[in-house]
C-alpha cells in the first residue's frame, strides 16, 4: 500500500464559490442531524474539481469545519481514497486504464505516446495542460483501450487518434468524448449484427431506439 502525501506547497486558503457552496449544503442536507459527516466525500469532490482538479490542505479543513469533524477524520478519507489528487495535475488530468482488457487492445502504444509527450506519471507538463497516471480498470473494457480525461472517457484509442486528441485539447479545440473511431455506445466495432429490428443496423434509428 502506497503512502499518500499532501503537497509540500498549499495555498494559504481556499473558498468555496457561492454556487459550489450551495451545492455543498444540498448534499449535507440530505442526511439526518449530527450525521452530516456523511457528505464528505462529495463535499472533497466538490472541492477538487473547484480547485483544478486536486485537493488542497485548506479545502480539506474547510470541509471538515463545514461537516462538524475532526480534520484528522477528513485527511485520513482524502489520503485513503485515490480519487482525489493531492498535489496539482494538469488542466488536463489524463486517468490512463493498464489493466489487462486494455493491454490485450494495444494499451502499451497509448502508454508510449504519454511517456513521450508529457513524461513520467505525476508530472505536469511544462506548459501545464496534461498530467497521467495509471489506473486500474474503468469499465469500458469492450472499447479498449482508453482514458478518462477529467470527467470524461475516450475510448478506441490508437497512437494516432490519442496524439490528435491531445493536439487538439492543448490547442483548445472541440473534442469528440467516447469512441474515437465512431463506434455507438459498446456494439460491434462493424456496427450491430443482432436487434437490429430493435435499434436499426446504425444503432440509433429503429423503432425501439431512443431519440
Amino acid at each position: 500500500m502506497s503512502v499518500r502525501r499532501l503537497a509540500d506547497e498549499q495555498p494559504a486558503s481556499f473558498a468555496f464559490t457561492p454556487e459550489n457552496e450551495a451545492l455543498c449544503r444540498k448534499e449535507m442536507a440530505k442526511y439526518p442531524p449530527g450525521r452530516q459527516a456523511s457528505a464528505i466525500i462529495p463535499l472533497l469532490w466538490r472541492a477538487q474539481k473547484q480547485n483544478g482538479y486536486w485537493l488542497p490542505k485548506p479545502a480539506i479543513e474547510l470541509v471538515a469545519h463545514m461537516l462538524d469533524m475532526p480534520y484528522i477524520r477528513a485527511l485520513e478519507i482524502a489520503t485513503f481514497y485515490t480519487m482525489f489528487n493531492l498535489a496539482p495535475v494538469g488542466k488536463y488530468y489524463i486517468q490512463f486504464c493498464g489493466t489487462t482488457p486494455c493491454v490485450l487492445a494495444g494499451a502499451d502504444a497509448i502508454k508510449s505516446v504519454l511517456e513521450k509527450r508529457i513524461g513520467p506519471q505525476h508530472q505536469v507538463s511544462a506548459d501545464g495542460l496534461f498530467s497521467w497516471l495509471e489506473v486500474e480498470c474503468l469499465g469500458a473494457c469492450c472499447n479498449a483501450p482508453m482514458v478518462q480525461i477529467n470527467d470524461d472517457y475516450y475510448e478506441d484509442l490508437t497512437p494516432e487518434n490519442f496524439e490528435k486528441l491531445l493536439d487538439d485539447l492543448a490547442s483548445g479545440r472541440e473534442v469528440k468524448t467516447g469512441s474515437q473511431i465512431g463506434r455507438v455506445s459498446s456494439e460491434p466495432v462493424g456496427g450491430l449484427t443482432s436487434l437490429t429490428s430493435l435499434y436499426g443496423n446504425d444503432g440509433r434509428s429503429g423503432p425501439g431506439s431512443v431519440g
